[in-house]
């Protein structure tokens, strides 16, 4: 089986008559800007085998259509009213998006994602027993802190380490501004709403942020005191923070840490998804 996902940029305002402007550049966005409006990319994951002709098991183009033809037309309306937008209950949304794409694309959705800002996407993904059905969210936010580190290995000697490690072995240590991508599952209540982003945010600053920013990790965090703080162990230890913390700040929320990713650089990406590994515990 073959995961494709499609992306589809748009930019909204309340008035449909935008459905009528050329499709010059829909790889920018498609409605194209209009005076002040919002920006949204949907990622329409399909689910299925390829034609062993044509190699396509789902065309683009079809994916395109169903969202411009049933997702947007939601959206828009969501965003008609100014004061109603801002109370939005986003599980619902994301359901009524999933309920009038899947059937559209022959319920091949496995994941449907809302990028709502370019570091907070929600998404969900129809439940096994059901192609319409959920009842949770996946909800992703990024964040950044500033660090210290020294990446060193006291059993080997000074050549192994300067070898192994190079300039990032320096004795005084080096700094990066690292980005991290926190990921959870959110349960959707009676209402229709999901964890608040800001929630979210309050619990990683108190939790992460708060005991890694401009901090010398190797000198300041406990957890790397015999840990080198590769980006590695830093995803580790990040997901440590946060795995059993979450339940405590959300009791009986059922909110629950999917995964963690950290940028050393924009180069250099770990994503771990647990368990919490001896060493952090």
């Amino acid at each position: 089986m073959l995961d494709l996902t499609r992306t589809v940029r748009f930019c909204l305002t309340p008035d449909p008559a935008d459905d009528d402007t050329p499709r010059s550049n829909t790889y920018s966005a498609w409605p194209a800007p209009r005076g002040l409006p919002r920006y949204y990319e949907l990622h329409v994951t399909c689910r299925g085998e390829a034609d062993p002709r044509t190699g396509y098991f789902i065309n683009i183009k079809h994916i395109d259509t169903a969202v411009r033809g049933h997702a947007l037309p939601l959206l828009r309306a969501a965003v008609a009213d100014e004061p109603a937008a801002a109370a939005t209950p986003m599980g619902t949304l994301m359901r009524d998006l999933l309920a009038v794409l899947n059937p559209a694309l022959d319920h091949t959705v496995t994941r449907l994602g809302l990028q709502l800002t370019p570091r907070i996407e929600i998404a969900v993904t129809p439940a096994p027993e059901s192609k319409l059905t959920m009842d949770r969210v996946q909800l992703s936010q990024e964040y950044e802190f500033s660090a210290a580190h020294r990446l060193h290995v006291p059993e080997y000697s000074d050549e192994e380490n300067r070898q192994t490690f190079g300039k990032c072995n320096n004795p005084a240590g080096h700094g990066h501004n690292y980005r991290v991508r926190i990921v959870v599952d959110a349960p959707i209540d009676p209402a229709g709403h999901t964890l608040a982003v800001a929630d979210l945010d309050a619990a990683v600053d108190r939790h992460v942020i708060e005991h890694l920013d401009h901090k010398h990790l190797n000198r300041d965090v406990p957890a790397f005191a015999d840990r080198n703080p590769s980006v590695e162990h830093i995803a580790q230890v990040v997901w440590g923070m946060l795995v059993d913390a979450l339940p405590r700040e959300f009791p009986g929320a059922g909110v629950t840490l999917a995964e963690v990713s950290v940028w050393e650089t924009g180069k250099t990406v770990c994503t771990y998804r647990g368990p919490v590994p001896a060493a952090v515990q």
